[in-house]
């Protein structure tokens, strides 16, 4: 079984994990993802019930056309209280819990908020039911948290250094996994993939914004 993982296209706020519409390049970015995965066969995608992954997954589907299901439990990583924060606020009033995350020697919660490994544990069931479900291939659009954390968990990390997978995904990239019902694991087949958007770079993160959201 085969999961791509995608993350949201980009949102019309750089305010830490609002829930807000797509912006035009958002859709754009979408656009682009439904064309580039149109011929490998998706049967149904999944989407967190956030506007930016729902939009996302809505636009993609029109190159689809499968059934939409969405899952709370696939929302964003809780950033508890930096949410609604702008990352110059957020540096400035969460400074020393920046610097202690970044040693990566425990998975922390965000203040007010969840760690990684809480994540992994409500993101878990909506996995196996998806692999229950019996189809071969699905499309799951999530957030970076939630795909960086699945991904740590599924390769046996230590969750503390889950942020070692990528400084930022790229908006509506692609991360595969494979599932051997026979071995009983994952595999990782590709990690922030976006060939698709790098003929324009306008649509990159860099041309948008440096930090994770």
């Amino acid at each position: 079984m085969k999961l791509y993982l995608i993350r949201h296209g980009r949102q019309a706020s750089k305010l830490c994990n609002v829930d807000v519409d797509l912006c035009q390049e958002g859709f754009q970015q979408a656009a682009l993802l439904g064309e580039r995965l149109a011929s490998e066969g998706i049967q149904v995608v999944f989407s967190s019930a956030l506007k930016r992954a729902v939009q996302t997954a809505q636009a993609a589907n029109l190159y689809w056309n499968v059934e939409h299901y969405m899952y709370p439990e696939l929302n964003e990583i809780s950033f508890g209280e930096m949410e609604g924060l702008s990352d110059e606020e957020i540096a400035l009033r969460f400074g020393d819990f920046q610097k202690e995350q970044a040693k990566m020697e425990y998975d922390i919660p965000y203040p007010g908020g969840e760690s990684a490994g809480d994540v992994v544990r409500r993101v878990i069931p909506v996995f196996r039911q998806i692999r229950e479900s019996g189809c071969e291939k699905a499309a799951i659009v999530t957030h970076g948290g939630v795909i960086r954390s699945m991904t740590a968990h599924f390769l046996g990390m230590d969750m503390a250094k889950w942020r070692t997978l990528g400084t930022s995904l790229e908006n509506c990239s692609i991360t595969e996994l494979n599932y051997s019902p026979s071995l009983r694991r994952y595999t990782l087949e590709r990690f922030n993939d976006y060939a698709h958007l790098q003929p324009y770079p306008q649509l990159l993160r860099s041309a948008w914004v440096d930090a994770e959201n």
